[in-house]
């Protein structure tokens, strides 16, 4: 699997993902860029997407923006270490390829929508 790691979600969590997986930081790769930007990058890598910013959920949803799979974190202890820790109970337990779906991890819940395949940007 490959990620992309938007610049709020930080680049901790970018650093400890990509001791597992291949890793894109925006925050180091492309500081200050637009959601769609972002977004584009991911489909065209086949990225997968993890935020804090429930942007991406308007730019999906109402403005149907493809994308290869996008993982919102909406925490209420939004410490980076927090986030790891939540991040790699979601990856253990989780055992269903992430891969163009929305999932929404909160402190309580998982919720995963699925979304067929785009062939935009392409």
């Amino acid at each position: 699997m490959k990620f992309i790691i938007d610049e709020c979600t930080g680049p901790k969590v970018a650093q400890w993902l990509a001791e597992q997986y291949d890793v894109f930081s925006v925050y180091d790769e492309m500081r200050g860029e637009n959601d769609i930007s972002i977004i584009q990058k991911a489909f065209h890598e086949k990225r997968i997407l993890i935020t804090n910013d429930k942007d991406f959920g308007e730019l999906v949803f109402k403005q149907n923006i493809p994308h290869a799979g996008i993982i919102l974190l909406r925490l209420k202890d939004e410490r980076t270490k927090n986030k790891i820790t939540v991040l790699k109970n979601f990856f253990n337990t989780f055992h269903d390829n992430p891969e163009n779906k929305f999932i929404i991890i909160t402190d309580v819940a998982i919720r995963i929508l699925n979304f067929k395949k785009h062939n935009y940007y392409e």
